[in-house]
């Protein structure tokens, strides 16, 4: 299956078609933008009471469904999709839920935003950044955008930067502790943070040019105000929901669905981002990097670097854009696992990496997947419906070789 198989509805056309659905079936790729996007149009259908179900997949199929409507989000698949090429997915939901007659939220399309890798206010979402702004649920100020008021916690496991106390929450300490911080936080105390998480970032060992340029999505960041939401900044919002898109599809779901969530799913939200972001950023502490003709490869062993659950399915997309925006001098960087069977891929541009994943793995009689941006394969793991991109077996020793799979891909790529 390509990528590209459907015509992009406009918002209204959209909005139209789901007005007089008896039943809508939204599928999301496993992506913050894309999960953010999905739980705008399920508040919406909620709203106007058309019954509604949702999930996550990191290679969306829209459902065949007789009595009612299937709609694919981050992926453009089937005669009803938010494809999120060109500008975010959460930005046409927000859109299409205006046009169903609902106000969505204006904080989670930001989220979604900048889980997408754009900035609030633009790719399209000047509307709802003036609806945040004029109902007050956003504040821009100084510092660094985390989902807790914990710095170090926030430090340690975010996954819009990469600096040398990443993954290591006492070092993280040890760095705030050299500042000097105020316990209550003023402007100028932000201000010194943020300058030094972008020097840290900048100059960090092996940081390329490239790293400047992608801190700058942590730095300025909007605050939420009051109970806008369950975390401290919009930019924090989105480093979680991109995390449980693929750590934890369920909490993330729940999450993007809840338009007051509680304690318990805020823990649960905060607990499974944490284990994400710490395991993504120890394992590319333990990686061996190396460079070729048009993409960086960083060998990792998930299992080694993570001992809380986090699975290699999960943490290697994450890693695999670690290393694309703060280690990477080439436009494609890929992320291998090799005990595991399966790598990720990531590039600047869109260049057509699920297309080559997925005729990868067909050569290695494995499983391939993803966007124009992003991909990734398994090879010899017995997880052939790729639910969520979990690990379901242990590789198998008489399937194709991931190490031969990689080659494969870079002659492809």
């Amino acid at each position: 299956m390509t990528e590209a198989t459907s015509a992009t509805p406009a918002p209204d056309a959209l909005a139209g078609v789901l007005a007089d659905a008896p039943f809508a079936r939204l599928v999301a790729t496993d992506d913050g933008d894309a999960l953010a996007a999905a739980g705008l149009l399920a508040r919406a259908l909620r709203a106007v009471g058309t019954p509604f179900q949702v999930r996550v997949a990191r290679d969306p199929i829209p459902d065949d469904v007789s009595d009612g409507v299937a709609v694919t989000i981050g992926a453009d698949r089937g005669p009803h999709a938010i494809p999120g090429a060109g500008r975010p997915a959460s930005v046409d939901a927000f859109a299409v839920a205006r046009s169903l007659g609902v106000e969505p939220d204006p904080v989670v399309a930001l989220a979604g935003v900048v889980a997408a890798g754009s900035v609030p206010g633009t790719d399209g979402s000047g509307d709802a950044l003036d609806a945040a702004d004029s109902s007050g649920l956003v504040s821009r100020r100084p510092g660094v955008a985390l989902p807790t008021a914990d710095l170090a916690d926030g430090l340690a496991a975010s996954t819009l930067i990469r600096a040398p106390y990443s993954g290591d929450s006492t070092a993280a300490q040890a760095a705030l502790a050299d500042l000097g911080l105020p316990a209550s936080l003023d402007d100028d105390a932000h201000r010194r943070l943020a300058s030094l998480v972008a020097v840290d970032v900048a100059d960090a060992d092996e940081a390329t040019p490239r790293a400047a340029t992608a801190v700058e999505r942590a730095l300025r960041p909007y605050a939420t105000v009051g109970d806008a939401a369950p975390f401290e900044t919009v930019g924090g919002y989105a480093d979680v929901l991109d995390a449980l898109a693929r750590e934890a599809p369920g909490t993330g779901v729940a999450l993007a669905l809840a338009t007051d969530p509680g304690g318990d799913l805020r823990t649960a939200a905060l607990d499974a981002w944490r284990t994400h972001g710490l395991t993504a950023h120890r394992a590319l502490d333990g990686a061996t990097i190396g460079r070729y003709d048009g993409c960086v490869v960083a060998r990792v062993d998930a299992a080694d670097a993570g001992d809380d659950g986090a699975s290699s399915a999960a943490v290697l997309p994450t890693i695999a854009r670690l290393v694309r925006d703060f280690r990477s001098p080439e436009d494609v960087a890929v992320a291998v696992d090799e005990p595991a069977g399966r790598l990720a891929a990531a590039a600047v541009e869109p260049t057509g990496i699920g297309d080559a994943c997925r005729s990868v793995a067909a050569e290695f009689d494995g499983d391939g997947w993803g966007t124009a941006a992003r991909g990734g394969l398994a090879v010899g793991t017995g997880d052939p419906d790729g639910s969520n991109g979990r690990d379901t077996t242990e590789p198998r020793a008489d399937d194709g070789d991931i190490t031969d799979a990689l080659a494969a891909l870079r002659e492809a790529l």
